[in-house]
């Protein structure tokens, strides 16, 4: 597994990235702002994320996603412990990264990756959202925010 950024000559996963994020005008806006991560495995790339600066020494993980025939395997994990490792040798203090209510699994990862809680944006994916999403059966309405101090 090699995790590298994203080259000007590669493509966009933006198939992947859509799975993290319905929202493909979203994902583009924020794309073209922050950093793009790809792993790959044999030349193919099995998952991704995007890290955005946010505020003075603070950076945000606004996707990441691990392409579904490879869930389980540990990439999700592998994706944000880089993630941390590059925010730390970029020099940003904080880390940060927001979720559905209805992402139980990645609410877990988080917390086991040493996120904390630190406040709901309550009717995000309402608000921001046109098509309603719903996840382990659970409509997703609220952004929940966690936070690392690096």
């Amino acid at each position: 597994m090699n995790i590298r950024k994203l080259e000007e000559q590669d493509n966009i996963p933006m198939d992947l990235l859509l799975l993290a994020d319905p929202s493909k005008s979203i994902v583009e806006e924020y794309i073209t702002r922050g950093e793009c991560f790809i792993a790959e495995s044999e030349k193919q790339v099995v998952g991704v994320y995007i890290l955005l600066p946010t505020r003075p020494k603070t950076v945000e993980i606004v996707n990441v996603a691990v392409a579904e025939e490879h869930h389980g395997k540990g990439i999700g994990k592998l994706l944000i412990t880089d993630a941390i490792h590059v925010a730390k040798t970029k020099g940003y203090k904080t880390i940060e990264i927001g979720t559905g209510n209805s992402s139980i699994g990645q609410l877990a990862l988080y917390q086991k990756c040493g996120f904390r809680i630190i406040g709901i944006d309550f009717d995000f994916f309402i608000k921001h959202y046109e098509e309603e999403i719903f996840e382990n059966g659970i409509q997703c309405r609220d952004m929940i925010r966690l936070s690392k101090d690096l």
